[in-house]
């Protein structure tokens, strides 16, 4: 576990913030549920202790999304690209000097199985632009179903991870690892695009072959 213990999910009432949060917590972190409305935040909760398994101490809080952006040390995003840019103009005065992890997918309605690309490039390095150099970004977790993130199986899908820099990296690929999965340093933001490209592909397989958590695997390296 690193150092940053505290977590801030903002999306955290969706089925993949919910997923990240009881992961985490289950692996030690203290996790704030972040919410347009409290009580959305507080119901996620309340879902997430009854996940509960062999006595774990889960240490979850529930806060707008202003709020648990001020408290986290890491704050993460999980919500729709629709609103992507709103949400970080609104979170951006809380996040300096922090590390960022973002989920967004570009995903355009109807169109989800087709690839959108970003005017920056990636989802990644939109988000780096607007919150600004002092905020260390990350891209991650884009292929990975929040069907398995709910369940306490072991997931085969690997992660791909970029990042600003070595060190958020660094972060991002041990806050995977404590999820319970296999992460690969796919190096800086610039990459992000092919992660999150992936996800369109991905949706297009689980509606071709009736499946709902296709993934992706790397293979070839010993470890």
């Amino acid at each position: 576990m690193i150092e940053q213990n505290r977590i801030s999910i903002i999306g955290g009432t969706g089925k993949e913030g919910k997923g990240l949060a009881y992961r985490w917590a289950k692996a030690g972190y203290e996790v704030c549920i972040g919410s347009r409305k409290l009580e959305r935040a507080q119901e996620a909760i309340t879902e997430i202790f009854s996940m509960q398994k062999d006595n774990n101490n889960f240490v979850l809080h529930a806060d707008e999304n202003e709020g648990a952006a001020k408290w986290g040390e890491i704050v993460v995003l999980t919500i729709p690209y629709a609103h992507h840019e709103e949400m970080l103009h609104q979170l951006k005065p809380f996040l300096e000097g922090k590390f960022f992890m973002d989920v967004t997918v570009p995903l355009v309605p109807p169109k989800v199985s087709v690839i959108q690309i970003p005017e920056d490039g990636s989802v990644g390095l939109k988000a780096q632009r607007i919150l600004g150099d002092t905020v260390k970004v990350i891209s991650a977790f884009q292929n990975i179903s929040f069907e398995l993130l709910l369940k306490d199986d072991p997931i085969e899908c690997d992660v791909l991870l970029s990042g600003s820099d070595k060190e958020a990296r660094e972060i991002g690929m041990q806050l995977v690892k404590d999820a319970g999965l296999e992460v690969w340093d796919a190096g800086p933001l610039e990459n992000a695009i092919i992660a999150e490209g992936l996800t369109s592909i991905l949706i297009r397989i689980n509606k071709q072959y009736n499946t709902h958590s296709a993934g992706l695997k790397i293979t070839g390296i010993e470890k």
